[in-house]
């Protein structure tokens, strides 16, 4: 589904992905981890060309974001985003937020997109709240609206970027449940985030990311379970987390 080849990226003269290389396929559940400023957030923008790349490719679903062919927001209506601080827009109601990217790039009828929607708000088990704004909801509700918008969008991969690292501690578990459901549906995603104990339970590979290196990729079960054969950057980082 997502081939990463061999991709480095600068902000200057500061290189801050080293060839990065790995595969993901489809219905896998990915978590990227490492210490902050390790590359992880610029990693996944990358995939859906967020983010530029100076060297190397990748390919969604067939489609190089590299290829000056490419029709990056065609590409970007396919790969679903979920941000760390929700990105909806606030002065539109729950509902035309949902519906707007339908009916502006998918060119989908109002009628279609208000559909597909609700269907997804409900997903979500916020169908109540549509005709509401997105300052009267908490952060969890918000985040999972930004969720049920990106999967209006009928995608084929999900992207994460830190979707619970801006939420109190009790708006958490609402959003992680909705994650959980996702991966369990077989929906192919990559998610950035500190949470290790949802990257235990539904993940299935992990990469491991430090000084913008991909320093393993490897399966959930020998990431959690075999500490011993990991690197000692990420044998470090596992005694730290794993002990409390």
């Amino acid at each position: 589904m997502i081939d990463i080849k061999n991709i480095s990226k600068w902000y200057g003269s500061f290189q801050v992905l080293t060839d990065c290389t790995t595969t993901i396929n489809k219905g896998d559940v990915v978590v990227v981890c490492g210490p902050s400023g390790s590359g992880k957030s610029t990693l996944i923008k990358t995939v859906n060309a967020l983010e530029p790349i100076q060297q190397g490719d990748i390919v969604v679903d067939g489609t190089s974001i590299t290829d000056k062919k490419t029709n990056l927001p065609k590409l970007r209506s396919r790969v679903g985003m979920v941000f760390q601080h929700f990105e909806l827009f606030p002065h539109l109601s729950i509902t035309d937020n949902l519906t707007l990217a339908q009916i502006k790039v998918l060119g989908r009828s109002k009628d279609e997109s208000l559909k597909r929607g609700m269907k997804m708000l409900d997903r979500v088990g916020l169908s109540a709240h549509k005709d509401k704004f997105p300052g009267q909801l908490s952060g969890g509700q918000q985040q999972r609206v930004a969720i049920a918008r990106a999967l209006s969008m009928d995608p084929i991969v999900m992207l994460f970027d830190e979707p619970t690292s801006a939420l109190d501690p009790e708006m958490v578990g609402e959003v992680l449940d909705v994650m959980v459901g996702l991966a369990h549906e077989g929906m192919t995603m990559m998610c950035v985030t500190h949470e290790m104990g949802f990257a235990k339970r539904v993940s299935n590979k992990v990469i491991f990311m430090d000084a913008g290196k991909i320093v393993e990729d490897c399966s959930s079960a020998d990431f959690f379970g075999k500490p011993e054969a990991r690197s000692p950057r990420a044998k470090e980082f596992l005694s730290k987390i794993l002990q409390h």
